[in-house]
C-alpha cells in the first residue's frame, strides 16, 4: 500500500513535460516507471501509480452498465485516462487535452494524496487554500473525520 506524501513544485517545458521531484520519486514503488495520468474529480489532474491504478479499474469493471450513471460516471473519469511513463531524464508528458481540463499553466504543484498524485495549477493550488478559513477547516475535519470512528482508524 502507497503513502504518498507531500507537495513538490514543477515546472512545465515548452513540449509539455516536467520533471517528478526527487523527493516524490522515490516515494514510488521500485522500478515503477508506468504511471496513469486521468482527469481529476476537480479542475485537476490524477497520476496513478499502476499498482494503485490496477484496484480502480477492477473495482469498476464490477460496475452495472445498464445503469446511466455507471455509463456516465465511466465516461469522465475513463476518459482521456492515458498510460505515461517516465523518460530517462524522469520526466512525464502531460497529453494535450489532460492539460487543457485542467487549464496547467508552467507552473504546477504535485500534491500527494496516499495513493496517487494530483496536479494542480500552482495558482490554483494556493487560491484553494487561500479560500479555507482555520475554522471552515476545523469543521470539514471534524465532519469528515467523525464518520469513521477512532478504533477503526489504521484499520
Amino acid at each position: 500500500m502507497l503513502n504518498l506524501l507531500g507537495e513538490y513544485e514543477a515546472t512545465i517545458d515548452s513540449k509539455g513535460r516536467f520533471l517528478i521531484p526527487g523527493g516524490l520519486k522515490k516515494q514510488l514503488p521500485d522500478g515503477e516507471s508506468r504511471l496513469v495520468i486521468s482527469r481529476g474529480i476537480e479542475k485537476c489532474l490524477t497520476l496513478y501509480p499502476i499498482k494503485s491504478w490496477e484496484p480502480i479499474v477492477a473495482r469498476i469493471r464490477l460496475l452495472n452498465d445498464f445503469d446511466p450513471k455507471v455509463r456516465e460516471f465511466k465516461r469522465l473519469f475513463l476518459g482521456g485516462a492515458t498510460e505515461v511513463e517516465l523518460d530517462s531524464a524522469g520526466r512525464l508528458l502531460l497529453p494535450q487535452q489532460l492539460k487543457e481540463y485542467a487549464d496547467l499553466s508552467k507552473d504546477i504543484v504535485l500534491a500527494a494524496d496516499l495513493d496517487k498524485i494530483n496536479i494542480w495549477d500552482a495558482s490554483k493550488y494556493k487560491q484553494f487554500f487561500e479560500d479555507f478559513s482555520p475554522e471552515v477547516f476545523s469543521n470539514l475535519a471534524a465532519t469528515v473525520m467523525a464518520n469513521k470512528s477512532t478504533n477503526d482508524i489504521g484499520n
